[in-house]
């Protein structure tokens, strides 16, 4: 479904030397399948989301969708092509309704009832969002699922979540686990999530261990937890996965 070859990815300092954030990344995702992507702070997990969705774009290696290269496709060809990106903190819009954000996802003409559906399947009361403006007045939790229900109307093959918890309270993250893991029976496609929250891991198919811009291992979260509260002793954020590190 997707391949990643060699990724590297390097930036350009002040001081003028270059740093080197992913460093030969290859990785393979295969259909309706649950990642997760953990990893210390600063080791290359939003930077690899953001290339797969073409945001930012590798200094070497190719990107392979549904076997065609699509290394030097931009954010929208992309899109077009089945991938979404749902983003740390979603982004408002003041003066869009709710209801008109889902029909503009879904790409289709859908009706208010039928926009209604996907927020009750992300676990919000119709009547009470869908005349809404997606602004300020929306909690991070709402907008977290709100965001949740667009990437449903789009229904995409392949969705990425950079930290979904991020911003949110206890009681919202508990109820984001919850969509997840109907996101994970239900939905048809692959779903790729940046996160180092244990409620996360939890849930995964498959976890990928990511240091210092490179794999170190990848496996059935059985396999996997281990590998990775070591991890969290040496990079400092084993709080994170064991408190569950939400606001």
């Amino acid at each position: 479904m997707l391949e990643l070859k060699n990724i590297v990815f390097e930036v350009r300092e002040e001081t003028g030397e270059t740093k080197r954030i992913l460093d030969n990344v290859s990785l393979e995702l295969d259909e309706d399948m649950f990642y997760v992507v953990t990893g210390p702070n600063g080791s290359g997990k939003s930077t690899l989301a953001r290339i797969i969705m073409g945001i930012e774009q590798p200094t070497s290696g190719r990107i392979i969708y549904n076997g065609e290269d699509i290394t030097e496709k931009s954010i929208t060809e992309r899109a077009r092509m089945g991938i979404s990106f749902a983003l740390q903190q979603p982004v408002r819009f003041k003066g869009i309704k709710v209801s008109d954000l889902i029909k503009i996802a879904s790409s289709m003409e859908l009706s208010t009832g039928e926009a209604c559906e996907y927020l009750s399947e992300v676990g919000l009361c119709a009547r009470d969002y869908i005349d809404r403006e997606v602004n300020s007045s929306l909690s991070g939790g709402e907008l977290k699922r709100i965001e949740i229900a667009t990437v449903l109307a789009r229904g995409t093959s392949l969705t990425l979540f950079d930290e979904p918890e991020a911003g949110i309270d206890l009681w919202s993250f508990q109820n984001l686990i919850e969509v997840f893991d109907s996101m994970k029976e239900k939905t048809k496609g692959t779903i790729f999530i940046i996160s180092h929250q244990e409620r996360i891991l939890n849930i995964a198919d498959q976890i990928i261990l990511l240091e210092d811009g490179r794999i170190k291992k990848t496996g059935r979260k059985e396999d996997m937890m281990v590998d990775i509260l070591g991890a969290t002793l040496e990079g400092g954020f084993c709080g994170k996965i064991m408190d569950g590190g939400v606001n």
